[in-house]
């Protein structure tokens, strides 16, 4: 069974971090909510999630990197030296992944130097698609680089969290059939 770390600090994006680990646990994949700094984290509109462990060596056992954005929660995982340097150890093995939504693409993982030449989104704005000169920035809601997965913000968390149990091998569609995303797309 795969093992998925979504990383929490003070200012994350709360519905960008609990949707990815609703639908994980639901495509019965483990997810774990890992803090870089305390065990109650308090999100950007004020919700405080408590992590299930906090970050430490152990991070390197998980197979993949899930970073929500928020714009103070984006910035205070670049800052973390633990993060950058295991984002680093993530994109040379073929076997972990990184998934990135919202600010984080943009502000994370241009602090990691991971970006260059990849396909990427992010956040739409020059904000955050001058931080990603670097990179191959296309204007899609979710997209799949190697084993690299981005996304746009709040509304795509859905789909970005669908994609994310697609590339660990689990059923995607079996989820939207039991969460009615099937009847959103009927009504395209």
């Amino acid at each position: 069974m795969k093992n998925v770390a979504v990383l929490l600090a003070e200012g994350f994006e709360e519905i960008e971090a609990l949707t990815v680990v609703d639908v994980l646990r639901r495509a019965k994949i483990n997810c774990d909510l890992i803090s870089i700094d305390k065990e109650k984290v308090v999100g950007a509109h004020n919700i405080v999630v408590e992590a299930d462990k906090l970050i430490n060596d152990d991070i390197d056992n998980y197979d993949m990197l899930v970073f929500p954005g928020g714009l103070l929660g984006a910035e205070n995982l670049s800052k973390n030296l633990k993060v950058i340097e295991t984002i680093r150890k993530f994109d040379k093995l073929q076997d972990k992944f990184i998934a990135a939504i919202c600010a984080s693409p943009a502000m994370v993982l241009t602090a990691a130097g991971i970006e260059e030449d990849r396909y990427i989104t992010s956040y739409p704005g020059d904000e955050f698609e001058n931080l990603l000169k670097k990179s191959n920035y296309v204007d899609e809601l979710v997209v799949v680089d190697g084993n690299l997965i981005t996304s746009r913000g709040p509304a795509t968390s859905l789909l970005f969290a669908y994609k994310i149990v697609d590339v660990l091998g689990g059923d995607s569609n079996s989820l939207k059939k039991g969460m009615l995303w099937d009847r959103l797309e009927d009504e395209k």
